[in-house]
């Protein structure tokens, strides 16, 4: 007889999300999967803080790679590879021609080269810059593998296994970037999940999108003393930065702005022949985005014109350039969507009560190609991005949050 997968069921035999989670969880294959997570929790943590001592700065994630891709393929997985961008991924094949799932957790941190990135632990807390923001995840994912085979699951659809890079700051999601619209997958994937939230309840379902600008005034620089009274780029820009701060956006939809990085000059004593401001804004909604976007080109070409009148441009003009650094789609998976609302029936059955958000992800841009994508939590932490980053290992919640990770897979994968 055929076999009947629940990704099927779905539609044939009218069944809820919660009806299809019911029945993976009352399996006898996933007794066997609860109990091997129960004793696969040391290797998880030993993992866990293998990985996060391997350093993972932006651009210069491949030691991690390279680590991450050799324990993809002591797992079986096929098509182990690490694609040109450098991401690194292995599929788990599945029996029945079901729609390509993906599943990503990010290998690089924010952190720069040299950050020490050594694990102290304190009982079930470890803390290290980027245990959680998403080393967690990675330990996660392969978590996950390893149950999936240790309690034979057979699933419909294929499932893609990827450590990604370029999630993080002007990494820009290059990695899924390339995964999806130019890699040997695109246009396979029809199901994406990323992990990198916070609790197991956690659902991002929607993409913050964001603009991110690093904008360059110019001049003719000269000796503070003897060259006074000429244009400044320092006081152009700084113009700039007090327009920016006065603009007004919406609190619904979320939208806002920043200035993280200025730099430049030689001297205390010379004006500056060149400056620079890197420029962060970000809305839930593309029209909000782009107002803003809008609204920001235009003081900035309003602060050099009023710089160039207010001073002598005998040597040359104030000249700026803004140049696009970072570009991340908004979007929405909606949330009677087939997959968030598979994604919620696994969070309340293991007692939880969804949470959704819109944040910035690797889901953006799945989302943003019409694929259905979410990012789901990876377990307890807090401080992500500093230097004080800690994640909560404690046992229970930890398997809960494997669990969690583990029916969402099998809930879109499909299993017998």
């Amino acid at each position: 007889m055929r076999s009947i997968f629940l990704l099927v069921a779905l539609a044939a035999f009218g069944q809820s999300p919660d009806e299809v989670v019911k029945r993976i969880t009352s399996d006898t294959k996933f007794k066997a999967a609860t109990a091997f997570l129960d004793a696969d929790y040391d290797l998880f943590v030993r993992e866990l803080i293998e990985l996060t001592e391997i350093p993972a700065p932006p651009f210069k994630e491949k030691v991690r790679a390279q680590a991450y891709l050799e324990k993809l393929r002591r797992l079986g997985l096929s098509d182990v590879e690490m694609d040109a961008e450098g991401n690194v991924m292995g599929v788990r094949k599945g029996q029945e021609n079901g729609p390509l799932l993906a599943v990503l957790a990010h290998l690089d941190t924010v952190f720069p080269e040299g950050t020490n990135v050594k694990v102290k632990r304190s009982g079930t807390r470890l803390e290290a810059p980027g245990v959680g923001d998403d080393t967690r995840a990675l330990a996660l994912m392969l978590e996950v593998i390893r149950t999936l085979d240790a309690a034979k699951f057979t699933t419909a659809s294929d499932i893609l296994f990827v450590g990604n890079v370029g999630e993080e700051g002007e990494g820009d999601l290059r990695g899924v970037k390339y995964l999806l619209t130019k890699g040997k997958y695109k246009g396979r994937v029809k199901n994406f999940i990323s992990i990198d939230g916070g609790e197991p309840a956690s659902i991002t379902n929607g993409g913050t999108g964001s603009k991110r600008f690093r904008v360059v005034f110019t001049g003719p620089g000269g000796h503070s003393y003897g060259a006074f009274g000429l244009v400044n780029p320092a006081y152009a820009m700084a113009n700039a930065i007090a327009k920016f701060a006065k603009l007004k956006v919406p609190t619904e939809p979320k939208t806002t702005y920043n200035i993280g990085v200025v730099s430049g000059g030689t001297s205390v004593n010379s004006i500056p022949f060149e400056v620079s401001m890197d420029v962060d804004m970000r809305s839930e909604s593309k029209e909000e985005l782009s107002k803003l976007v809008d609204s920001f080109h235009g003081l900035l070409f309003a602060a050099v014109e009023e710089e160039n009148a207010a001073r002598s441009t005998a040597q040359g003009k104030i000249k700026m350039e803004a140049k696009l650094i970072g570009d991340r789609p908004a979007g929405e998976t909606p949330r009677n969507s087939p997959l968030v609302e598979t994604i919620a029936a696994v969070v309340r059955a293991f007692g939880l009560k969804p949470s959704y958000s819109i944040s910035s992800t690797d889901s953006n841009i799945p989302i943003s190609l019409g694929i259905p994508a979410a990012t789901i939590g990876r377990g307890k932490g807090g401080r992500q991005h500093s230097l004080d980053e800690w994640v909560d290992v404690e046992k229970t919640a930890q398997v809960q949050a494997a669990h969690v990770a583990l029916t969402t897979v099998l809930g879109l994968a499909g299993v017998r």
